[in-house]
């Protein structure tokens, strides 16, 4: 299924949401052009200078870096046994907590991102207003990531995406609109079809789809890590359903019809 827009009525444009989908999109594109591909995403030396990395965020003294194993790459951090010399430079490892909510592992995680914030977050910038959505969708983000650390605090695995603070804004909007529904193209085997889905079935369907990708090592480039992943979006998924009512003002939603024409 493909979302295409809901049936809430905007009250005025969602700026943040349209600022938060350039700025995934120009920094994958600045992301790939300093090393990459434009299909296959940034290169291992991005990811890993760019990425969050669990390793990093609980050793707070210790940096990591690329190594050779054999044919392919690994990735090693100062502090772990065996392990000498020092890291190249990269960022200060705080500031990758925020950087890794705009660096994708590849263009279909970065499409999928895209797509869901624009139908679902417009929506919720709307109920929770300019500045408290931008930092909702923020907080949701590093939420995520505390919860993928935390499981798998010892990973060298780079945690990418803007996946976590999105599957907030999910939560976040099955709670605020729970009768929403939402236009889609359904793809099946030689045709598709255009039909209203219940939005939290195409939230459920969003998480499913991450854990899958996840499973596939589609969201981790350079391997590992992908069970502190699933956790992570599934706490941004909660985080949006418990916290989204702090952010809201108490305010009836305006459901209209669809137009499929």
């Amino acid at each position: 299924m493909i979302p295409l827009r809901d049936t809430i009525r905007l009250e005025r444009w969602p700026l943040v949401t349209i600022a938060l989908i350039v700025a995934n999109v120009v920094a994958y594109l600045v992301a790939v052009a300093g090393g990459g591909s434009l299909i296959d995403g940034p290169s291992a030396s991005t990811v890993v200078a760019y990425g969050a990395i669990p390793y990093e965020l609980t050793h707070l003294s210790s940096h990591c870096g690329l190594a050779a194993a054999g044919f392919s790459q690994t990735v090693l951090c100062t502090g772990q046994a065996g392990v000498i010399g020092k890291a190249a430079a990269q960022p200060a490892t705080w500031e990758t907590a925020f950087s890794s909510m705009f660096l994708h592992a590849n263009v279909l995680a970065l499409a999928i991102d895209v797509l869901f914030l624009a139908v679902f977050g417009a929506t919720l910038e709307n109920a929770l207003r300019r500045l408290r959505f931008l930092v909702f969708y923020i907080a949701g983000g590093l939420v995520a990531l505390a919860l993928a650390v935390a499981v798998s605090p010892d990973s060298t695995a780079a945690t990418l995406g803007a996946s976590g603070a999105i599957a907030a804004v999910l939560g976040g909007y099955v709670v605020q609109f729970p009768q929403a529904r939402v236009l889609s193209v359904v793809l099946v085997p030689f045709f598709f079809r255009i039909s209203e889905t219940p939005a939290w079935a195409l939230a459920a369907a969003w998480v499913a789809l991450y854990v899958l990708l996840g499973a596939l090592g589609v969201t981790t480039p350079l391997g590992g890590g992908a069970t502190a992943g699933y956790y992570g979006y599934l706490g941004g998924f909660a985080f949006g359903l418990v916290a989204v009512r702090a952010f809201a003002r108490m305010r009836i939603p305006r459901y209209g019809p669809l137009r499929t024409a």
